[in-house]
């Protein structure tokens, strides 16, 4: 799905200060539940480049693709700041083979931090979104 008049929402996605980490990504509009927010681009590289990107340059800014796809996206300007959170409001999908979308998983408001659930064991280990940090209380 997309947004208005048949674009999607990343002309209202802009990098900020965030709360959770570092710097995130957020909207200056409001995106109803469904729809595409932008494309997700970057090189696209295999498992063994992932590894080697990931062990020696401390890369973290790789997406999973499918069948050992992977697209890099440390030289983007929007989506490498991504946070995780474990009440996300945006989820990624497929597209094809060389990138992928993020759509609204919920209804946004405008101002909001964009996040995932970057889905993987370790990362909840250390996460200090609010679902998490409750847990500990």
């Amino acid at each position: 799905m997309s947004g208005k008049n048949g674009k999607d929402f990343e002309n209202f996605v802009y990098v900020d200060n965030s709360g959770i980490h570092g710097k995130g990504i957020f909207t200056s509009a409001n995106i109803p539940k469904g729809y595409k927010i932008m494309d997700i681009k970057g090189e696209v590289i295999n498992g063994k480049e992932c590894e080697r990107r990931e062990d020696e340059e401390d890369n973290v800014y790789i997406f999973w693709n499918g069948d050992n796809c992977y697209i890099d996206t440390v030289k983007t300007k929007k989506i490498k700041y991504i946070n995780h959170n474990c009440d996300f409001n945006c989820d990624v999908v497929e597209n094809d083979k060389d990138e992928l979308m993020l759509i609204a998983y919920r209804d946004i408001k405008a101002g909001e931090e964009l996040t995932i659930d970057y889905g993987y064991e370790d990362i909840y280990d250390g996460c200090g979104c609010n679902d998490c940090t409750n847990l500990d209380n």
